[in-house]
């Protein structure tokens, strides 16, 4: 049987631990208040940080053209 879509890839989330310096805590716990602000929906710093780190990821050109030539590397076995 053929599907338009294929099959999903895996979306289990995966727990980093990472600890940041004071003022970077602050700054966002600060962005939290400001979220909540803005769309009146409250969110811990922890939930908004996936979505910031996904957002910097795709915004680096840089990275996005290491990242391929290092997955193409893999590829060929290198």
């Amino acid at each position: 049987m053929s599907l338009r879509i294929g099959q999903l890839p895996d979306r289990t989330p995966v727990k980093l631990t990472v600890s940041v310096d004071p003022d970077l805590a602050s700054a966002l716990a600060d962005y939290a208040v400001i979220y909540a602000e803005t769309y009146g929906a409250e969110e811990k710093p922890e939930t908004l940080v996936p979505a910031m780190l996904e957002m910097f990821l795709n915004s680096d050109a840089g990275f996005k053209r290491a990242r391929k030539a290092l997955h193409a590397r893999a590829s060929k076995g290198e």
